[in-house]
């Protein structure tokens, strides 16, 4: 009886701690870029865009598609570094292992 007490609180601090860090990941950020830095994306560990900067020289009001492109680009580049942080930061708690609707 006395392991499934120290087991038990032993699962209730490892939720605690991963409620932590899960936390924590809105405060940290990343940057994805497109058109060598033209477009640059931040986002949180929640993956919360956070900021988009554009530098004027890419505007091209003759080729809107090309801006359209850099952003997508630059957004999902964020959104896979935010993906990645959140493998790490998490990772510990799960021995890497990816555990579907756990994060």
């Amino acid at each position: 009886m006395q392991q499934m007490q120290q087991m038990m609180k032993q699962v209730k601090k490892m939720q605690e701690d991963m409620a932590k860090a899960q936390e924590a990941l809105k405060d940290k950020v990343v940057e994805g870029s497109a058109g060598g830095g033209a477009v640059l994306v931040k986002a949180d560990g929640h993956k919360q865009v956070k900021e988009i900067v554009i530098k004027p020289e890419v505007i091209d009001p003759d080729d809107v598609e090309m801006l359209q492109d850099l952003v997508l680009t630059a957004v999902n580049d964020a959104l896979r570094k935010a993906d990645e942080l959140m493998a790490k930061d998490m990772g510990k708690f799960t021995g890497g292992m990816n555990i579907p609707g756990l994060f």
